[in-house]
Formats: C-alpha cells, structure tokens, sequence
C-alpha cells in the first residue's frame, strides 16, 4: 500500500549511503559476467543473419573479443545512388555529395559522403596496411594473417581516366567501395566502419531497423529535471565530448565507442522535436534534440550536416506510436489480439511468474513498492528452488541481466527495509543491479511513493497488477487464518488431524492448500530452517505469516522467524488480482520500467562513470509478436498500459489510469464492480481532487432518470490496513483513513450517499458497499478475521475491465503523487450470456474474471440456488448479494462481535462492546452451528461505525501535524 504506514523500529543502515555505497559499487565493478565461448562463438558464425540482444549488455566484451561488426560472411552491397552539387560558405568551389545506398543481409541504410571522404577512407586504409605489415605488433597478428590471405591488392582510388569523367564518377567510387568491401581486411577495418555508420548494435533486429548513426559532439546538461545541470548556463560552462550517436525506431542513443558505455538514451515522446540553428542551441551548426526529461544538443561539422542529421532523425522518429498522446492522456495505444490472462488472489500469479522467469533469457525487469528476497513463489516449499532469490541468483548465473527498482522507503514512517532487499540480492552475482528511489533530499520527495509492481521478462511477457513480490501477498480462493502444523482450511472447523503426507508438487503445478500434508506437532515459536524444509507443509514461513493490524512487520533481515505467534493470532488473509501479458503490450511495460531506470540512473548516479548500473534499450515493437514463450491459459484482448507518473518519479508526466476509470464508469450500461483497497474520492477541490465518486454519482442519477436497471458493487477491507486496535479505536492512521473512506460513502455534503438523496431510500436499488470476512479455529478456539482487500479493479459490463497497481484515492490517480501502472483490457471476442434478464453478448475473459470475483465472494459453489450469470437482476441482486452479506454480517457479529460493526457509533459505545462477551467465547459449540450458515466471504460494510465521532487526527499529534494530502 502507498498509503503511510506506522512507524516502525529504524531499518539497518542501506548500501546507498556514503562509504558503503562506494564500496558496495567498487566490489562488483571488476566482477562482470563475460560472454561464454558458446555465445563468442554464436557471434562470429556465418550466415547469421542478426545479432543477438545480447549484444546490447556486452558491448566492451565485444569488441575486446574481437567479435566483427559485420555479420560474418554476409555480403555488404553498396550503391552510389545520386550526387548532389552544392556551394560552400565560400562560395567559390562546388562540392558533390555523394548519397551512397547500403544493404548488409535484411538491413539497409544510407549515408552521405563527400569524394573526400572516400580519399580519406583509401588514406587511412593504406597507413593501416603499411602498419599491419612492417610492425611486429601482436595486436596487428588477426591483420597480418588476412593480408597474406589477400588474392588481390587493395583497389585504387587515383589515376584513371574515368576519374576526369563526372558522369562516370558515382559508378566508379562504387565499384571502387564495393572492392574494398569484398577484402576482409579493408571490410573490418575501424575506419571503414565509421565510413559505412555502423557499430555493435546496427545489427541487432530486436533494436528495430539499421537506424542512422554517426560521430557527433555532444553538450553537457541539458536536463530538464532540476538539479541535473551545471548552475551556470554560459557557453564556458559547456563540455563538448565526442560521442557515436545511434538513432532507433523509438529511441536514441550515445555511447563512448572506445569502452562500449551508452551513456545516455532519449525515448521518443509527445515531447519530442528537433531543432537546428543557432537559437536553439547557442551554437554554430548545432542541432537539439528535445523530449520531457532533455535537450540534446549535438554539434555538426557543416550547416548542410546539421540539416542532413535533423531530417533523417525526423524521418525515423515520424512514424513512431510514442509521439503522439494516446487515449485517456497515456503513452501507448491499445494493443489489439494481445495474449493475456488474469487472476485473482497469489498462488496462481506467483506459480506462472515462477515458470516465466525460469524461461528468461536476456533480461529481467522487476519494480516493486517493497520486495522480501525470501519470498517463496510456489508452495508449500520443500526447497529453496522457488525461493525468489534462488531464482534470479540462477538466471543471474545463466547470464541474464536482473535489474530490480525499489522504492526508497522514508525509514522513520516505513518498515519494509528497502536497503536490506536491495544488499540480499547484489550480494547474489554481479549480473543483478537493485536500485532505490527516490532519493528524498535531493528529488524533494517525503511524501509520494514508487507504488507500482511490475516483472517483465525479456521485454516479451510482463505481469503487473496489485501484488509485490513480498511477503503476506501469496494466498488462494480459501483464504486461511492459520498456518500450524497441520494447515487447516479456513471456513472448516473441524479437530481431525488428516494423516496423509503430501509429495513435492511438479513444477507446473499450481498449489491448493486444501491437500497439504500436516503434522500433529505444533511448531516452535523460533527460526526456520531455510535450508533443511524436505518436510515443510506450511505455506506461509517465518515473516510470511502476517497479520499487520495486529503487528506490523519488523526486523525484516531475520525473515524466517516469526513475527507473530501462529498459535495464537490469526492470519490476515490477502486478496489480490494481477494480470500477465504478452507481445506489444509487454514491450510497453517494458518501455515504461526503462524509462524509470534510465532516469533513475542519471539523477541517482549522474557521477558514476562506469557500466555498474547500464543504460537500458527498449526492443522494437516492430519484432515483438515473436514470442520465445506464453504463460498458458492466456487469452487475447485489447489490452492498453496506462499509468500514474510525474516529473519526481518517471521524468514525464501522465495520469491515464484517472482518465480511464472515469471514461469507463461514465460509458459502463449496465453495472460496474470495484475492488479496491482503498475507496476515497468526490473531489471538492479543496481535500479530495480525482473525480472517481463523482463519475459513480452521476451514472447512477442518469440511470434513475431514464429509469434504467444499473448496479455498482464496491468492496473495499473492513479496516485499512494499519497496525492498531480496533478496539480502543484503531489508532490515528486507521481513524484518518476511516474518515476519508466515509467521507466518500456516506459521510458529509460531497459523499455519494448524500448526493444520491434525491433518490430516498432507492440508492440501495443502485450501489451496494461491502467488505469481506471469513473465520477458522485455531487452537481450539473459533477465531474470525476481515479479508484484506487489496486489490486495484474496476470490471464493467462483462467486457473490459482494468487491473494494476493504482488505489481510488489521489495519491495512486492524480499522478504526480505515487507512479502506478495498470492495464485496461477490452475483450474483442463476444459469448452469449444473459443481463438484466435477456440475451446479451459478453466478453469472454472479463464475463470468466466477473463470475470467479462472485463465485468466491458468494460461495456460489456450495449454494446452488444463487445463479451469478446475471449480474444486475433483481434476485441476484437483492438476494444472492445484498441479503447474503447482510446476513454473513449479522452471524459474525452475534458470534465474534466482530469490529468494526454499525452498532457503535461513538467512542463510549466501543469502549462498552469490548467488554461484552461473545458467543464463541461462552457457548462455542453454539457459535460453530451459526457459523454453519454463513456462505461466502461477503458483508455489508458498516456504514454507521463510529458515526458520531470525528476521525480526524487531532491537530496536535503528529497524525494530525502530517499533511492531508498523506492520506488522501
């Protein structure tokens, strides 16, 4: 959750300060990953046609190998296409320019060339030659063995009669090129390359087309993001340094051609434009790029360079999806016949995303708001194979590159301890960079978070959605309170000890803890043995195991103990939904985490001269439909990547996932249904600014006055998700929280309750608002506890809906407060399906994720008689929803007086319902026979709990002293 979090014991010192940090970079620096023979070997086969990605990560080792530029026997092809004749400056001599065509395999570019250029080219091709073979050299041996392998000398460039004969001269010079490109040794000479404009990555098709490239002089600065530049803005203030410049299909690029370092990469935005002259960039012949985070500013040698530069760049750039603005504001488009899946709750999220990274085999990108290193992705564990750490440790090993973005924690208000995920895995192998943002001090960031959670996997499948890869996240549709020995099944009260051990699952497998192996013996309340867990039939080991209302997580470098009593307190289960995708999308994903990287470099470790954390390459959407693999059970959909991001936290700006929700509840017929964990809206432009409430408010008005059946289902937790008591109150955060929640439902002129008056007592004919809960035993006593909701969903009409990581609050959608990401996926297909009573054609992946969220929520498995096929009908409506959950409410409130409740509406009133006695307590057996009839997990939310009071923090407090924009 982006929201703060109590405040908690201080975190161990992180790498990122001081000495450490220096340290923690200069261990790792000597020790990179180079490239396997197999792969060198890959590299220089012949007849490949395109290199490998990989490429891209090994640039240096490259060339230290002496891999070719070139592709290996694959012919280069030129021709000399036009000549056009111009003045110089002087106006005294007419020049030609030669515009010489070049194909090499499926590649084919073009580049410009005076006739002194090819002198020059035949000058330095000869001082090569005489060098190579007078001087004993080891360095000239790979070009003294091809000079001996030459059949023929090196083609002339001087002394013909064609020469004098300009009509004859373009056909000459490239019969002439064409010669020395059938000569190995004149073909891989460094100063034939720079004339042909290619380098390492010209060939790499997943970059896109050849591009245009060349030798430019770049300008320091530039950044537009404060505290990037130099303080003066003089031209003694600039650095001129001399770069080789790479133009992509959506990107571009400088790197320092002598190390193989890129050392900066400028994506194409709706920003983008390049300028030439002297009034854009204070300098003769000079050319600025421009997107949101930069203007380049690059210096040509001529006027005519400076316009040839300007043009080509244009020209590739034009065509590029990323200059425009997309719908709802976003950065990329809807991506149609795109492969997804959805799913609800962490077992079958993390058991793909486990088999996923396992298929890498270039990249991982991973951002987080928190990240537990020991996280266990397939359960139970009997192994620490799919411990999330073992795993990319072995990708790290195989050679992919992990990069992980971490959000940097303010360490006084939260306890997830950034800095000790972030040494757990650089400790790991050197191939796996960590890095955490923001920097608080310098970025001027204290109150807004990196709430997003993202894997993308070779820039080919991403998973994204409201789960952190983290502990308390994993769970299943049976939502369990506990997890001794034997794990027991929540909503099964039963004192049998089932006495069949369970085998290691296969890997593919998708674990249903209902079949867990138990034991009888109740475990120590001390460490587990990571290491030693052949026998293990727990789910949720050591830290996993979490309940943080009852106590938030601390000390979290000792993960495998317990922090708190499993025999004692329940679990708080935890509800979820993500997403995975594939193709387009994916690499919009991807293109987004880069982007984020990529400017968290440059503002983080601007000084840092050396490849430790790499600039990162966005692949091509053109390659993307060939995908190496698919997470099975996908479908395909439209499916659009939105996102929340500000100038603090991406370098640009967008709020797409705000524009999307309200552009779908606005445009929804007939019922939308939101889980979230958070439900605080109604802008009143004061507290409260997105306009989510307001959009519900004004559907649900217009269905009145057309008299037209539309619903909306809200569930939201039944507590927010703060360590406290609900018993003496919960505690300043849960109140704040509390406030802002029933200022949106029902609390106050702006809520929507109160903005549907004119309605009477007939809202509830049109919005239902709801939590969840379930119940267990646990040592022998019945024990109850909510559900924490933390999912981020909006479903309408059985056709689309949207998943990701963004809260209905205004930190999540405002954009420049917490950066997000979700996705919006429109079914393309249709199946009969019934609404309102009549046929009506549904989506199939939203119409499949709309019946698995009521199945569960109504325990529609064990009930027959509720039919979920019809959402907006008056009996599935009224019966199988509104009056389960008030009479799953009712029971659990007579067993547990279970809080919060509408029943106490002041501080009095709870201060005398903790002390009344519950049934589970006196009567037990009693309690078990009503808990018989509670079906599903669905209750009506308390409207009434502690009406009477204000849940403000006191002004005195540090709750209180605390912004309001923290907890809205």
């Amino acid at each position: 959750m982006a929201s703060p979090a109590p405040a908690c014991c201080k975190t161990p010192s992180s790498p990122e300060g001081g000495v450490v940090e220096t340290q923690t970079t200069k261990r790792f620096i000597t020790d990179n990953y180079e490239l396997s023979k197999e792969e060198l070997d890959g590299l220089m086969k012949e007849g490949e046609e395109e290199r490998p990605f990989l490429v891209v990560h090994h640039l240096l080792d490259v060339k230290e190998a002496g891999v070719p530029v070139l592709l290996p026997g694959t012919q280069v092809i030129c021709r000399v296409d036009s000549t056009e004749r111009y003045t110089t400056r002087s106006k005294v001599s007419v020049c030609s320019l030669y515009t010489v065509k070049l194909t090499h395999g499926k590649f084919t570019w073009t580049v410009k060339r005076k006739y002194k250029h090819f002198q020059e080219l035949h000058r330095d091709l000869y001082k090569h030659k005489m060098m190579a073979h007078f001087l004993p050299l080891g360095r000239f041996a790979a070009q003294r063995a091809q000079l001996r392998a030459m059949t023929e000398e090196m083609p002339s460039l001087h002394g013909t009669e064609r020469m004098r004969q300009t009509s004859s001269k373009p056909k000459y010079l490239e019969e002439y090129l064409n010669g020395l490109l059938e000569n190995s040794f004149c073909k891989n000479f460094h100063g034939m390359l720079e004339f042909l404009d290619v380098s390492a990555l010209s060939f790499v098709s997943e970059l896109g087309p050849k591009g245009l490239e060349g030798s430019i002089f770049k300008r320091s600065g530039g950044h537009r993001i404060q505290g990037l530049n130099c303080i003066g803005h003089h031209q003694f203030c600039f650095r001129w340094s001399k770069r080789w410049l790479v133009v992509k299909d959506s990107f571009l690029l400088y790197m320092n051609r002598e190390n193989g370092v890129v050392c900066f990469v400028l994506v194409f935005d709706p920003e983008f434009k390049v300028q030439v002259g002297r009034a854009y960039t204070d300098t003769k012949y000079g050319v600025c790029i421009q997107n949101f985070t930069r203007n380049l500013v690059i210096k040509c040698n001529s006027y005519r360079q400076a316009h040839w530069w300007s043009h080509e760049i244009n020209r590739l750039a034009e065509p590029c999806e990323f200059l425009q603005v997309q719908r709802f504001g976003g950065f990329a488009p809807p991506r149609e016949n795109t492969l997804t899946k959805w799913y609800v709750n962490g077992s079958g999220y993390f058991a793909d995303l486990a088999d996923a990274l396992e298929q890498a085999k270039e990249e991982i990108f991973i951002t987080d708001w928190w990240l537990s290193p020991e996280v266990f992705l397939k359960r139970p564990a009997t192994g620490t194979y799919w411990r999330l750490d073992q795993i990319l440790k072995r990708k790290a090993e195989q050679g992919v590159k992990v990069c992980v973005l971490l959000y940097k924690e303010v360490e006084m208000a939260l306890g997830i301890n950034s800095g000790h995920s972030k040494k757990t895995l650089m400790d790991l192998h050197p191939n796996i960079k960590v890095m955490r943002h923001p920097n608080h001090m310098s970025a001027v960031v204290f109150f807004w978070a990196h709430h997003e959670k993202m894997v993308a996997i070779d820039q080919s499948v991403a998973f994204v959605g409201g789960l952190d890869l983290a502990f308390g996240r994993w769970d299943d549709s049976q939502y369990r309170l506990t997890d001794t020995v034997p794990t027991e099944t929540a909503n099964h009260i039963s004192e049998e000890v089932p006495k069949a051990p369970i085998s290691e699952p296969e890997a593919g497998d998708q674990v249903d803890g209902s079949n867990s192996a138990q034991d009888p013996k109740p475990p120590e309340p001390e460490e587990v043995n990571a290491e030693d867990l052949k026998n293990n039939t727990q789910l949720w080991l050591g830290k996993d195991y979490s309940n943080f209302i009852k106590r938030d997580w601390v000390q979290l470098d000792r993960p495998f103990e317990d922090n708190i009593d499993r025999t004692e307190v329940p679990r708080m289960p935890w509800r979820d939904l993500s997403a995975a995708l594939h193709g387009k999308a994916a690499r919009d994903v991807a293109r987004h985490f880069i982007q984020r990287w990529n400017f968290a470099k440059i503002f983080k470790y601007k000084n840092i001269r050396s490849t430790f954390f790499p600039c990162l390459l966005p692949k091509s959407h053109s390659t993307a439909d060939a995908l190496p693999f698919t997470v099975p059970g996908s479908g395909k959909a439209s499916v659009q990547v939105l996102r929340s991001v500000d100038r603090w936290s991406a370098g640009t700006c967008d709020s797409s996932i705000l524009n999307a929700y309200i552009h779908t509840i606005d445009n929804s017929e007939h019922f939308i249904y939101i889980e979230n964990q958070f439900f605080i809206s109604c802008a009143d432009g004061k507290n409260v600014h997105n306009g989510i409430g307001d959009a519900i408010v004004k559907r649900i008005l217009r269905a009145h006055s057309e008299q037209k059946k539309y619903r909306v289902f809200v569930v939201v937790p039944l507590l927010p998700g703060f360590e406290g008591d609900i018993s003496e109150g919960g505690g300043k955060a849960i109140q704040a929280i509390l406030h802002f929640t029933y200022r949106t439902m029902c609390r106050g002129e702006y809520s929507i309750l109160m903005r549907l008056r004119e309605l009477e007592d007939q809202w509830s004919e049109y919005i239902t608002l709801c939590g969840l809960r379930t119940h267990s035993q646990l040592s022998q006593s019945l024990v109850t506890e909510l559900i924490y909701v933390h999912s981020k969903t909006l479903i309408a009409d059985d056709r689309r809906y949207i998943i990701g990581s963004a809260n209905i609050n205004d930190r999540s959608m405002l954009g420049s407060r917490d950066s997000e990401l979700a996705v919006l996926v429109e079914d393309e297909e249709r199946i009969p399906s019934i609404m309102g009573g009549e046929e009506y054609q549904a989506g199939p992946l939203t119409l499949a994720l709309r019946k698995e969220c009521f199945r569960v929520l109504l325990g529609a498995d064990s009930e027959p008689q509720i039919d979920i096929d019809d959402p907006i009908s008056d009996q599935f409506f009224f019966v199988g929803w509104n009056t389960t959950a008030k009479l799953n409410a009712k029971i659990y409130d007579k067993v547990f007086r279970c809080l919060p409740c509408n029943s106490v509406h002041n501080m009095r009133e709870l201060k005398e319902h903790s002390g009344l006695e519950r049934l589970c307590d006196t009567h037990p057996q009693q309690a078990k026979e009503e808990l018989e009839a509670v079906r599903g997990l669905l209750v009506h939310f308390p409207l009434n709990f502690l009406s009477e009071e204000n849940l403000l923090p006191p002004l005195g407090s540090k709750e209180g002293m605390a912004p309001t924009e923290l907890w809205t």
